[in-house]
């Protein structure tokens, strides 16, 4: 994965305000304990096995505090780790790794928790044509990071905002007066200011995606909380003419079944709004 991400500088700023909220008025014990010259040697430790994503991150995060302080990554970012390897090694100034360390550990532990999530996903689908996609259920100003652990992970990524896909929901259609009507007003707002993005039509049941179909100008189609049998005979109705999303409570106990059925995409909201965080530990060397 390439880490041409750290050039935003939206990164720079969550890593600064991070370190702002965990800083206050400064690390005082290790202020009040530690010789400002003291220097140190440390070691990433993974805990669990799982994928490693944030390496670059928690980088980021020391050269912030001490930009002295250097990361040595012992794994790639996005690499299957197994339970107790050091993960990457550093040295520097004393005060400085350890002011840095909770919040290293947090972007590192948090984007290792997404990603590995994500990599169980595209493992149980491995074999059809299903792509693991994500959602904006992302914790409020981590999403840029969050979608990119997504990717480390093996899964792609959905809309980052709402402005770079037209994705007509329950509540547009609602409020447009039905599927058709929504459609039509979607086209010409953005045929009118040349707005060139994909439309996606979330639909309920089949008669919501032949409805969708005849409106025309739609690149996907969106089946939210379709039973099984319902997905293969709308993917059938579809018959290629959009792209196919799954949505709607999919786990790793259903997540086969649904790619099985022959959708494009299936969407997974617990990649990035649940997230159990991956145990890594900081050590420092004595």
């Amino acid at each position: 994965m390439t880490s041409s991400l750290l050039n935003d500088n939206r990164i720079a700023r969550l890593i600064e305000i991070a370190l702002i909220e965990d800083g206050g008025m400064g690390d005082l014990t290790s202020d009040a304990v530690i010789d400002e010259a003291a220097l140190s040697r440390g070691e990433l430790l993974c805990k669990q096995g799982g994928v490693i994503a944030g390496l670059e991150v928690a980088a980021l995060v020391f050269q912030l505090c001490d930009d002295g302080i250097t990361l040595d990554p012992l794994i790639a970012e996005g690499a299957n780790c197994p339970a107790g390897m050091v993960i990457a090694r550093m040295d520097g100034g004393t005060r400085g790794i350890l002011r840095g360390e909770r919040t290293a550990l947090n972007f590192l532990q948090r984007m290792s928790g997404i990603a590995s999530l994500t990599r169980r996903y595209v493992d149980a689908v491995t074999g059809t044509s299903a792509r693991i996609t994500d959602t904006r259920k992302t914790a409020p100003g981590l999403r840029v990071l969050d979608k990119w652990a997504v990717r480390l992970g093996g899964g792609v990524n959905h809309r980052f905002g709402l402005d770079d896909m037209a994705l007509i929901k329950d509540n547009h259609i609602v409020a447009a007066g039905g599927i058709t009507a929504a459609v039509m007003l979607c086209r010409a707002y953005l045929d009118e200011r040349q707005i060139r993005v994909a439309v996606e039509v979330e639909t309920k049941n089949i008669d919501e995606v032949r409805e969708a179909l005849s409106c025309g100008g739609i690149q996907r189609i969106m089946l939210d909380n379709f039973a099984l049998p319902d997905l293969k005979k709308a993917v059938e109705i579809i018959d290629n003419a959009v792209e196919v999303e799954a949505s709607g409570g999919i786990t790793l106990a259903t997540v086969r079944s649904v790619a099985e059925t022959g959708v494009d995409f299936i969407s997974v909201g617990a990649l990035t709004h649940s997230v159990t965080a991956l145990d890594i530990s900081l050590e420092l060397m004595s």
